[in-house]
């Protein structure tokens, strides 16, 4: 008799088990789980876990099953299986799910650990402790835009916060989808699962793999090339593919491959009221540049047979707008404005070259909002109304017919100067200059240098250092001019 009893406990004690203790963050609520171990498997309840996620729960008693619906997915469980379907997709469990009255039992382990890879990354549980803690995060990817424009498709995708530059990355593969994949985004799959498709999108779909969303769009048509940036007011993805022209675009392209560079725009930043800026000596960007500029169109009148612009040639002010006309009036093939830089960090040295393009970086932001600060001083302030946002968007699509001769001319500007100058090379970046906006060509912006770094402003000061900046700048002309000519040498 005492055998059987102490049997019977053994039997009992191994059955029933602590409670697994949840806290739910998002809710600020504790909880507990009911749990039992069969054969060494530690399996919960599935209507336990539904009250302590606050998730809807939908029971057929009759074939044993139990539905739940956690941030739009759909959990499937079903008494006797060893399968769970999340939104169609099986997935299989170490043992069968165990069925008691008026309830089934899941592994614990593997049933949270398929949960977290694929519905909730903010759960998590400690075996060690039967503490199971449930962070249910907001989705900060809510809904989807398309609009169809004449040269391509804009996509705004609505966050809730604004993504870092390295979390993002997109591709288009062989069978015509465009994938953007966000690090440390939650998705709501089923906001876009409704998204009224136009333009070059044919469909969109979307999936959370743990705290990476993915949105994949398939194209109906091909694009030439595509971008993204994230704007922060309001807060949005936004992502640009690029469509050919029709017709008229083997026209513009036929035309625009065989130009010869013959006139080369060459914009000297700043001047008159508008200073630049400002050393802690009180050199002036715009003195700096309009010295550099001169000795760049000299190096080019004396020494080539290309017609030199220049959009300034004295201490004057010149709208930003009216800098790219000068260009276009004047049959310009290349347009490239020189700035000298500045930062709150005196550390900081180095050139680099830019291209138009909404900014993504902090640091591009920065120089671009800087330089674009100049509209202050014009007179007709609204003419750049239109280029916050969007506005910009459309500039640098209209303005993506020449990115691919802006982006050679941008490195081989880089790759010259490195060749006369001792100071870093910062490399070929991206920003919203509106200087560049309007050019109906290839066009860089050029920061030669930091004015708030003590040792670039003395090398900035001296005639020499000037010189080698223009002779690097005249170089990288003379190299983009070479190569361009093989090229339409070799047609």
């Amino acid at each position: 008799m005492l055998i059987r009893l102490f049997s019977f406990y053994v039997i009992i004690s191994n059955l029933l088990l602590a409670d697994i203790q949840v806290f739910n963050r998002s809710a600020g609520s504790e909880s507990e789980i009911r749990t039992i171990r069969d054969k060494k498997v530690l399996y919960m309840s599935t209507k336990d876990l539904a009250r302590s996620l606050s998730s809807k729960l939908f029971e057929n008693q009759e074939r044993k099953k139990l539905v739940l619906y956690v941030k739009g997915k759909r959990i499937k469980i079903s008494g006797y299986t060893s399968f769970i379907m999340i939104d169609d997709v099986p997935y299989q469990l170490p043992d069968i799910v165990q069925v008691k009255p008026g309830d089934l039992y899941i592994p614990v382990e593997e049933f949270i650990r398929i949960i977290k890879l694929t519905v909730l990354p903010g759960i998590n549980y400690d075996n060690r402790r039967e503490f199971l803690d449930i962070d249910v995060v907001r989705f900060n990817i809510t809904g989807i835009n398309i609009e169809s424009k004449s040269n391509g498709t804009i996509i705004k995708l609505n966050t809730r916060k604004p993504f870092s530059e390295r979390n993002i990355s997109s591709f288009i593969n062989k069978h015509g989808w465009y994938y953007i994949t966000v690090a440390g985004a939650m998705v709501d799959t089923i906001a876009l699962k409704g998204a009224d498709t136009r333009g070059v999108i044919k469909k969109v779909e979307s999936d959370q793999i743990g705290e990476t969303a993915q949105i994949a769009f398939k194209l109906g048509s091909k694009v030439v090339s595509h971008d993204w940036y994230q704007s922060l007011d309001p807060n949005e993805i936004i992502i640009t593919l690029r469509t050919p022209l029709g017709k008229n675009a083997v026209r513009i392209e036929d035309v625009k491959d065989r130009w010869k560079l013959d006139a080369v725009v060459l914009d000297a930043g700043h001047g008159g009221k508008d200073s630049g800026a400002l050393s802690k000596y009180g050199v002036k960007e715009k003195d700096v540049v309009l010295d550099i500029t001169k000795r760049v169109g000299r190096l080019l009148e004396s020494n080539t047979n290309i017609k030199v612009v220049y959009t300034r040639e004295e201490d004057v002010f010149i709208p930003l707008k009216r800098r790219a006309e000068i260009g276009n009036e004047n049959n310009g093939k290349v347009f490239i404005s020189i700035h000298a830089n500045a930062n709150n960090n005196r550390n900081i040295k180095g050139f680099e070259t830019y291209l138009l393009s909404p900014g993504k970086s902090e640091d591009a932001v920065s120089v671009a909002s800087r330089e674009n600060s100049v509209i202050q001083l014009e007179e007709l302030k609204n003419d750049y109304e239109k280029l916050s946002g969007e506005g910009l968007i459309m500039a640098t699509m209209a303005q993506s017919m020449f990115m691919k001769e802006s982006e050679d001319l941008a490195a081989i500007i880089q790759m010259e100067l490195d060749k006369q100058l001792t100071t870093p090379n910062r490399g070929v970046k991206q920003a919203g200059f509106y200087v560049l906006v309007g050019a109906s060509m290839p066009s860089v912006l050029i920061e030669v240098g930091f004015l708030s770094n003590a040792m670039e402003e003395k090398s900035l000061k001296r005639a020499n250092h000037r010189q080698k900046i223009a002779q690097g700048i005249y170089e990288a002309i003379k190299s983009f001019k070479e190569s361009k000519e093989k090229l339409l040498a070799e047609e």
